[in-house]
């Protein structure tokens, strides 16, 4: 594997998804499974918009390496066009950081499974293509 930072990154960023799947794929949890989820979640946002900082670096982008700045600068540069649920999954990682009573979370849970987790499977299957291109 070439010494890539964003490579090196998107390798992090894939075990972190994977956890998040699996988690996702569980229903009906209980409070520490639900803990659990929220934990791979944030993980794995924060994960998604560093690596894809990494990779448009590589690509010689010039840009204020911000989480919104970065998820913005890839979709303008038709990278992705999913940006708005990455940045709706930043703020739901926000809020949750500071719910201590689970409420958000559940008011949360539909929108980080139904739309978050399928823009990070997207984001996934992008650096996947790139990163391993031999073997998609």
């Amino acid at each position: 594997m070439e010494d890539i930072r964003w490579i090196q990154r998107f390798q992090n960023f894939e075990k972190a998804f994977m956890r998040l799947k699996e988690a996702i794929e569980r229903k009906d949890l209980n409070e520490l499974e639900r803990n659990g989820l929220i934990q791979r979640f944030e993980l794995t946002i924060e994960l998604a918009w560093k690596v894809l900082k990494d990779f448009l670096e590589e690509q010689k982008f010039n840009f204020k390496p911000s989480p919104k700045d970065t998820l913005r600068l890839a979709q303008q540069s038709n990278y992705i066009t999913y940006a708005q649920e990455l940045l709706d999954g930043l703020d739901i990682r926000n809020e949750l950081s500071h719910d201590y009573s689970g409420e958000k979370f559940e008011r949360r849970e539909q929108q980080i499974r139904a739309e978050t987790f399928i823009a990070l499977e997207k984001l996934y299957q992008f650096f996947l293509a790139r990163a391993y291109p031999r073997l998609i």
